[in-house]
């Protein structure tokens, strides 16, 4: 060995490398805490940042929707009176500019519902299908019936589907299964969930295109 060089054993260098591994080690686990120290504040201040903003939005868009909605409620009231409407039962109403390039609909969203009378039409309905004879026809009949009398996850009757049960009970011309589905329509009571407003312009192309006034839509 020359003069001075310094001699390391093996548990010497094991040693230093295992030094040198915890040091890094503990470099990284350092640097991994400080980003996500980093990241967290850049969500804190960007939400900071943008949550007042989308106040302020929500704020002029249920601003302008009320304004709009009073606007077109004389509109509405004179509709009826030329139309000698007593009952307005429309769910949407479609206004649309002379020159024909611009127009607006207001409506409601709708959920189903029916009085406690609907009860009654759907017993006379089952009854009167499984009173019905067991052969293939009439068993496609039953299944079918049973379907349309199925609930939504919320055990409420679907509006299409008494509508098409209807249609049914017209063809097959019974008056028991006919007063049952009429009992069933009479018992409707939808609840209104929420107005809404949509407005459109025509495109280059001649065609309707709406205007966003959604954060999905814009």
């Amino acid at each position: 060995m020359e003069k001075g060089q310094l001699q390391i054993s093996e548990a010497e260098l094991a040693e230093f490398r295992a030094f040198q591994a915890e040091r890094q080690r503990k470099a990284a686990a350092e640097k991994a805490k400080s980003d996500r120290e980093a990241y967290r504040q850049m969500v804190d201040n960007e939400i900071d940042s943008a949550i007042p903003e989308l106040l302020q939005v929500s704020r002029d868009i249920k601003t302008v929707k009320r304004t709009v909605l009073e606007n077109f409620k004389a509109i509405l009231e004179m509709k009826s009176e030329i139309l000698h409407l007593t009952k307005d039962d429309q769910r949407s109403h479609t206004f649309t500019n002379s020159e024909g390039n611009k127009r607006i609909t207001l409506g409601v969203y709708t959920t189903d519902g029916y009085r406690d009378t609907a009860e009654d039409g759907v017993r006379i309905v089952r009854e009167y299908i499984e009173s019905l004879a067991g052969d293939d026809r009439t068993r496609s009949l039953v299944s079918m019936v049973m379907k349309l009398l199925s609930r939504d996850n919320k055990g409420t009757l679907k509006a299409s589907r008494i509508l098409q049960l209807r249609k049914i009970a017209e063809e097959n011309g019974d008056p028991r299964f006919i007063e049952g589905v009429r009992i069933i329509e009479e018992a409707y009571q939808p609840a209104v969930s929420k107005t809404y407003i949509k407005a459109e312009i025509k495109g280059d192309n001649n065609e309707w295109v709406c205007i966003p006034l959604g954060m999905t839509e814009a």
